[in-house]
């Protein structure tokens, strides 16, 4: 196997801390990374080494392979770890670290070009007898096209961005009349957001459930499942709330998923952590696949909690050539919910960065907080408006509601606004007691209201 000593951190903020903690209880050396406005975070000073690679600016900065690079071979780095968002789903950039002898900590160029088109990617989850939605085959060559495969399958219709993300360049069609410029709209927005104006379209499933499989693949052909995910609590198709595992799921529905999830993992040679997202529909009985994320996922923690497995510490052990443990010898415990906690108005969600006065962080048992934030931490406005996840695990789902909602009320943050008013009425909140949240609910509720 090859022994990795030293890592390089492609990222910033709490999946830097978190990814450069793990690295140092593996007995290895962590080096950070940062930009201009990220100069006086406080994980810089606990990493092995750092350097800054630009201003505050991604482009400059976390995004500027030459740079990240040249920090790599500055300090003798023999991997990089990506972390999410930015670069980790760059497969120039993983092509570049193996043209420099560096270990990309994630899947091949390959497969990740393979996963990165959605609209190719569920044609290839087709062949691998993965259920997916009805829809086109493959991108949308223009409207007349998107005309007539609407009126094939059906109204409403979602039309989507092939190289999207995050809900960018996607619209909910009712009817034909909306259609026109639902489509010129998403492709405008698709190239602007991606440089890609790409569209596919699929039926739209009402009220579903967003429900998704993380796996493991080693470099032996070896996959294996840490269970299941519910992300439904979403806004404007950002997750909001997760939590492991479904118990939306019936036995017989959840071996199934898991067993979709590593059989495609499988048929397309996954090496790495990813992330397998389904839609199920409103009778909690028939998934479909929606992509594949292939990279950590922010709510990997949920897992972690449930499965006792520190996935960070699994990618590195992958990329060093280690086989994984078998499935039988993974065993799940208790439920975990994650709140994302954004530097954003609890009502509207808009940014608001700036700096935070005080600071009181929760505590007890089974109370797991990511964070790089602390008092008098300035939230710069450059960047995704996280500043933490809180995270909780109990012996049921019930408990840890409670949990969290008491470790939400006990968390106290002043000079900045954040939805910590928004999860603690989620936590009070019947439906999703009930976990009768789905991907649309918060959307419908705020137009009720």
């Amino acid at each position: 196997m090859n022994k990795l000593q030293r890592i390089l951190v492609a990222n910033r903020g709490e999946i830097a801390l978190r990814a450069i903690r793990t690295i140092q209880e593996m007995g290895k050396e962590a080096i950070a990374v940062y930009s201009t406005a990220d100069k006086d975070a406080h994980y810089l000073n606990v990493a092995d080494a750092k350097i800054c690679i630009g201003s505050e600016k991604s482009s400059d900065s976390y995004l500027n392979i030459p740079a990240i690079i040249s920090a790599a071979e500055l300090f003798g780095a023999d991997a990089i770890f990506p972390g999410y968002g930015f670069l980790s789903e760059n497969q120039s950039f993983v092509e570049i670290c193996k043209h420099h002898h560096l270990e990309f900590i994630g899947p091949s160029s390959e497969v990740m070009n393979l996963m990165s088109d959605k609209s190719k990617a569920k044609d290839v989850m087709q062949e691998a007898g993965v259920p997916v939605i009805m829809g086109s085959k493959g991108s949308l060559k223009d409207y007349q096209e998107a005309q007539r495969v609407a009126q094939e399958i059906g109204y409403p219709v979602i039309i989507k961005a092939a190289a999207g993300g995050g809900g960018r360049g996607m619209r909910v069609v009712e009817s034909e009349e909306n259609l026109k410029n639902s489509y010129l709209a998403a492709e405008s927005e698709a190239l602007s957001a991606f440089g890609d104006g790409t569209i596919y379209m699929e039926k739209f499933i009402k009220s579903p459930k967003h429900i998704e499989v993380q796996i493991l693949a080693d470099k032996h052909g070896n996959v294996v499942h840490i269970g299941e995910r519910d992300c439904s609590a979403q806004r404007r198709q950002q997750k909001l709330i997760e939590e492991a595992p479904a118990v939306v799921l019936s036995e017989e529905v959840r071996q199934k998923l898991l067993e979709t999830a590593v059989r495609a993992a499988k048929y397309i040679g996954y090496v790495g952590a990813g992330t397998f997202e389904f839609l199920l529909d409103a009778n909690n009985k028939d998934f479909y696949f929606m992509e594949m994320n292939t990279r950590l996922q922010v709510e990997h923690t949920v897992s972690e909690m449930i499965s006792g497995l520190d996935l960070i510490e699994w990618m590195i052990r992958i990329a060093e050539g280690e086989r994984l443990p078998s499935q039988e010898s993974i065993s799940f415990k208790g439920h975990s919910i994650e709140c994302r906690i954004t530097a954003e108005d609890p009502k509207t969600f808009f940014p608001c960065p700036g700096k935070i006065t005080q600071w009181v962080a929760p505590g007890g048992s089974y109370v797991r907080l990511d964070t790089q934030a602390y008092c008098n931490y300035v939230v710069p406005m450059h960047y995704d408006s996280m500043i933490g996840k809180l995270i909780v695990w109990a012996e049921d789902r019930q408990k840890a509601i409670v949990r969290m909602r008491r470790a939400l009320k006990e968390f106290y943050i002043d000079g900045i606004k954040t939805t910590i008013p928004f999860h603690i009425e989620m936590m009070e909140n019947q439906d999703f007691k009930h976990s009768k949240i789905h991907t649309k609910y918060l959307e419908q509720r705020n137009e009720s209201k």
